[in-house]
């Protein structure tokens, strides 16, 4: 009795390892909630897309770096990191390993050393040359990779700049030519430009800003002195700037109203990519405008929509954003779909308590905690990696191809909706119409559908064009031959009658 009991104990205790282990490697491959939305606006859960890999606190680099204080600003240039640590007025340069390269808290300037106060952000250019916005110093400073002085940038004398208003360098980017745009603290005319020599040149990416009829009206009415003491009305501010391999400019906001933002996010446009003239040019053809979650619960201190902190461009045309708010990753595409969503609030690993600036290290990201004080490096899964290889064979003009991940993505995933579309993107390319118009309808993708539907309808038109022209011949006729035939009847009976009567 007791060896029959040892048995079904035994067995019942591999039968639960067997069901465990399974269940363990399904819960280990998902480290935190990744989603994306439906054309309902229902956010679906997916797979990782990327994976939580590293984690830098700078206590970790050994007494000489210490903790990370207030770091509000990073940039990753080849295989460096740079690191704005603020609270400790300083640039720490680590690898991609995270090992320390190199601190820097001062240049030498005409002979003398002159130390950071309080500095925001740095960009390295293609040459290594660094630009480091040093707030309280009021300048941006230019050297070589060798720290050799270059320039200062400082507060240019100009009529649209308030005298004995502080000139606050905050984020700063470079173009291939020298150009810098610089946001400033101060400033809401959007972006200072100035040439290669340092000069200030222009404002780029202001916003365009009109009163209502009242308030046109209540302006006429004032005396100069009430205009001189009235609120401007302004353009709102940016909360950062990137620059992609194109020397476009991509700009987040997030001094929006939240009640702006769901009547009419094409108002707000939290995410905006200018060209050289300031113009918007991001293209939005998704389900949804990219702002973020679509819908603002709240809970504790969190509440309201998505606020970008922060943006970057891959290579591959894909930008991410980082909502500082629930502390998420927004990833979209070159046409403004949403790829998926990642992160969250919290101080385990993978997530932020507030995530102050978001880089990226070819496929890698890069995301600076600002409380925490730490840097989070997220890696490619395969499903991402997937999506990425399916987005960039398409742009390449490999349909074929594209179709292929996409499909590998569905067996992933079959609720991604992209995926379905991105297979029917394939098909429209490829002239395959009628099927292309099947994956569309499937998801109700009104726009390509029209466009498949369009090219099919004219295929059919010139296939059948014999048989149109024919049956419009045949309702021309038609009409006269019955009239025709009515009227012999009608003739014949008539005869009939007059032959019957003469009888």
């Amino acid at each position: 009795m007791m060896k029959e009991f040892m048995k079904k104990s035994i067995a019942c205790l591999l039968l639960l390892i067997t069901v465990l282990i399974p269940s363990s490697r399904a819960f280990a491959n998902s480290t935190f909630y990744t989603y994306s939305f439906d054309y309902y606006g229902n956010e679906l859960e997916s797979p990782d897309a990327y994976t939580a890999e590293d984690m830098l606190i700078g206590s970790m680099m050994g007494e000489e770096v210490g903790d990370f204080v207030s770091p509000s600003g990073m940039f990753v240039r080849d295989e460096l990191i740079y690191i704005v640590d603020t609270g400790n007025n300083r640039i720490v340069v680590v690898n991609k390993a995270f090992k320390l390269v190199r601190i820097i808290k001062s240049i030498i300037i005409n002979g003398e050393e002159s130390f950071f106060n309080q500095p925001t952000d740095v960009f390295v250019d293609r040459n290594g040359d660094l630009y480091i916005c040093d707030k309280l110093n009021q300048r941006v400073i230019h050297t070589d990779k060798d720290l050799n002085f270059i320039k200062l940038y400082t507060k240019p004398v100009d009529e649209t700049i308030l005298e004995g208003s502080d000139f606050l360098p905050i984020k700063c980017v470079v173009d291939t030519s020298g150009r810098m745009f610089l946001m400033a603290g101060n400033v809401n005319k959007g972006f200072m430009q100035f040439d290669k020599y340092g000069n200030f040149t222009v404002y780029v990416g202001a916003n365009q800003v009109k009163a209502s009829l009242f308030e046109v009206i209540k302006k006429r009415l004032m005396t100069k002195e009430q205009r001189e003491r009235m609120i401007l009305f302004v353009p709102t501010e940016y909360s950062n700037i990137a620059i992609d391999k194109d020397n476009f400019l991509y700009a987040t906001t997030t001094t929006f109203n939240d009640g702006d933002l769901r009547n009419n996010p094409g108002k707000v446009n939290p995410i905006r990519k200018l060209n050289s003239l300031g113009t918007d040019i991001l293209i939005r053809n998704g389900y949804f405008y990219p702002v973020g979650d679509l819908s603002w619960g709240s809970g504790g201190d969190v509440s309201g929509a998505s606020r970008f902190e922060d943006i970057t461009a891959l290579d591959n045309d894909i930008y991410m954003a980082i909502d500082r708010i629930r502390g998420r990753v927004f990833a979209y595409d070159f046409q403004g779909n949403m790829l998926y969503a990642f992160g969250g609030l919290g101080n385990k690993m993978g997530y932020f308590e507030y995530p102050s600036a978001i880089e990226h290290m070819g496929s890698d990201i890069l995301v600076l905690d600002y409380k925490a004080g730490s840097v989070t490096r997220f890696t490619l899964t395969e499903y991402g990696d997937y999506i990425n290889k399916a987005l960039a064979l398409y742009k390449e003009g490999r349909y074929d191809d594209s179709a292929e991940y996409w499909e590998k993505v569905l067996h992933l995933n079959g609720n991604y909706d992209l995926a379905y579309i991105g297979i029917g993107r394939a098909l429209l390319r490829k002239g395959e119409y009628a099927e292309a118009m099947k994956y569309f309808k499937s998801k109700i993708d009104i726009n390509n559908y029209s466009k498949a539907f369009q090219q099919y309808r004219k295929i059919w038109v010139e296939e059948n064009i014999g048989y149109l022209v024919g049956g419009f011949i045949v309702l021309l006729i038609l009409p006269k031959v019955v009239r025709l035939i009515r009227k012999l009847i009608k003739g014949g009976a008539a005869s009939n009658e007059r032959k019957n009567s003469g009888q």
